[in-house]
């Protein structure tokens, strides 16, 4: 996946908490609702816990201790906004490249709400290290990317990525962190739409699974239509989406279902009934869905009996 030179990024969109001070003491865990953790927040919030309190270790690269972003946090976009203009800047440096991705996906939902006559609001994506507080309670990097519904921010410790490539095994590259965020934006669409008081219980056909599974179908319909979303510049900011990107994606889908992770992170032992976001083979076949498609309504995992 490149970026096209030209065009324009909205560094506003991200907010920068990455370094700011006035946090000691951070603890607990996030309390989130309606689908609202990431990849990482299923193994440790939900299924690891379940299991018995497998421990994770919390090292490999994550910045230390909880106290990076407390109740004084401050957000400094200044770097943001100096570095990040333009497509060519999301194609050499790495901060940029997640603000432009992040830029496209809410671009697509802009549009698509209007075309459904109805008005997309904005939820910025916010950069932070080692902890910090939302709405919906105190996270750390462990929880992995989340969206909160509570305060309607998507937020993330960009080391995750590497996490995923060490911990789980998964390819990495790009499109992969594409794949993460248009994610849990996809549970931003949820919460618009109220699609989130649906998404509660357990078990291979609850509500939790059908919630994460849309999340997974909306991110491929956001990649279907990534080459070809105008930013309000009016020229898309993504040039090209590969097969290799897909692959990427499906990759990590792959090695982030309840099955696969209970399986090999969970002590070998698969318990359904603790399903909280599907199986692998589901994941796949849900971005897939919405990738071949491109058509948000083809994304009503509420309404089939056949998840996959």
């Amino acid at each position: 996946m490149r970026f096209d030179d030209d065009a324009g990024l909205d560094a506003s969109e991200v907010q920068d908490l990455r370094g700011s001070g006035g946090g000691g003491g951070i603890g607990g865990r996030v309390a989130l609702g309606g689908g609202g953790l990431g990849v990482v927040g299923l193994i440790i919030y939900f299924v690891l816990s379940q299991l018995g309190g497998v421990s994770v270790p919390g090292g490999s690269g994550l910045s230390g201790g909880l106290g990076s972003v407390g109740s004084g946090q401050q957000v400094d976009n200044s770097k943001l906004a100096s570095e990040c203009k333009t497509g060519a800047d999301a194609n050499k440096n790495h901060d940029c490249a997640i603000v432009a991705i992040v830029n496209s996906v809410q671009d697509y939902w802009t549009q698509q709400f209007a075309r459904s006559g109805t008005t997309y609001q904005k939820a910025p994506t916010k950069f932070f290290n080692g902890g910090v507080r939302t709405g919906c309670g105190s996270a750390t990097s462990d929880t992995g990317p989340f969206y909160c519904p509570a305060d309607s921010d998507v937020y993330i410790d960009l080391s995750f990525f590497d996490e995923l490539k060490t911990r789980f095994g998964a390819q990495g590259g790009l499109f992969t962190e594409a794949y993460v965020l248009a994610h849990e934006y996809g549970h931003h669409v949820q919460n618009l739409l109220g699609t989130s008081k649906k998404g509660t219980g357990t078990g291979p056909t609850s509500g939790s699974v059908r919630l994460e599974l849309q999340a997974d179908c909306y991110a491929g319909v956001w990649a279907n239509h990534a080459s070809t979303t105008p930013t309000e510049s009016g020229k898309p900011l993504i040039t090209d989406v590969t097969q290799d990107d897909i692959a990427s994606a499906l990759d990590t889908a792959s090695r982030i279902g309840d099955d696969y992770i209970q399986e090999k992170l969970g002590g070998g032992q698969v318990d359904r009934s603790k399903f909280t976001h599907g199986t692998s083979a589901q994941r796949k076949k849900w971005f897939t869905t919405g990738f071949q498609t491109g058509e948000p309504p083809r994304c009503d995992t509420f309404g089939t009996n056949n998840l996959g």
